[in-house]
Formats: structure tokens, C-alpha cells, sequence
């Protein structure tokens, strides 16, 4: 098994950040570069005021973003690139694991279920059944594990000297 080169799909969110975490873990211990991918895509609009949206604007927002979580990760972890692409999600996901020739796709996914899945959609669940390559789902950090990590950070405050 090679895993020579992660893509990671991101979108800004907490979910995604954690993928970020997990794929710069994985490509130090295996040598990997990694490829952040943004997809952005047009608003359905809603209202007729939201149409006047110029698309340039949202292509601009999304790269300044995009730039910004390369060069964090970049900071980190150098063997990294960042693409940005147009359309929808889990189409371009796919299809950029077979095109970069990727190894694995590391992405967040939003722990919805139900209705707002329902409504929503997923972009990972489409990605998972659609990928030609493994792919690393990465949930939402659980209300216990941040409340772990709470009581961890509490714990060694309770023993630092005082000054």
C-alpha cells in the first residue's frame, strides 16, 4: 500500500480543520504530500437580491480563505499545495483524487442526521461511495472528548507552582 500524496477537501469549517490535523499526522509518518482542495460553488438563491451576488466575488472570498489555510498548513508541513475548483462538492472531490492521483481523501464531515441530512445532503457520504481511492471520514470533535481535554488542561493547572 502506497500513500504517497492526501487530499484533503476543505471548507472552512471545524470539521475540516480537524481532517487538516489528522492528514499533516498521516503524511509525517508516511512521507506524503498533501493537496487541500476548496470547491466553492454558486448560491441557489432564495430572495432575487441574493442573485446580484457577483460570482468573481465569491471566487475571490474563497481563494483569500483557501490561501490562508495553505499557509498555516504550509507552516507546518511544507510538502503541502492548495487547489480550488468550481462546481459541486462531491463531484470535484472525486474527480481530483483520480486526476492529482491521490492515495487517500481525509475529510471532515458534519455529523447531520435526519432531516437537515436529509435537506442538506452529504458531501462526504457521496464522496465515500463515489471514491476510486480510500477514503478518511473524520467526524465533529464529541462534547465528551472537548470536555476531556477540559479536565485534562485543569488537572495540570491544579499542579503548576505557584509564582
Amino acid at each position: 500500500m502506497k500513500l504517497e500524496h492526501i487530499l484533503v477537501p476543505v471548507d472552512f469549517g471545524d470539521s475540516s480543520r480537524r481532517a487538516e490535523e489528522y492528514a499533516i499526522a498521516l503524511a509525517s509518518k508516511f512521507g506524503s504530500r498533501i493537496t487541500l482542495l476548496h470547491v466553492w460553488s454558486v448560491p441557489t438563491p432564495s430572495y432575487a437580491e441574493t442573485a446580484l451576488v457577483p460570482l468573481d466575488a465569491i471566487e475571490t472570498a474563497a481563494k483569500e480563505m483557501l490561501e490562508t489555510v495553505y499557509t498555516r498548513i504550509r507552516d507546518v508541513y511544507p510538502r503541502c499545495e492548495a487547489v480550488l475548483e468550481a462546481g459541486a462538492a462531491w463531484d470535484r472531490i472525486v474527480d481530483a483524487a483520480e486526476k492529482l492521483d491521490a492515495d487517500l481523501i481525509v475529510i471532515g464531515t458534519h455529523g447531520r442526521r435526519g432531516v437537515p441530512r436529509f435537506f442538506l445532503g452529504s458531501v462526504a457520504e457521496k464522496v465515500v461511495r463515489l471514491s476510486p481511492i480510500p477514503v478518511l471520514t473524520i467526524g465533529p470533535e464529541r462534547a465528551e472528548d472537548k470536555h476531556d481535554k477540559r479536565n485534562d488542561r485543569d488537572k495540570r493547572n491544579e499542579h503548576a507552582p505557584l509564582r
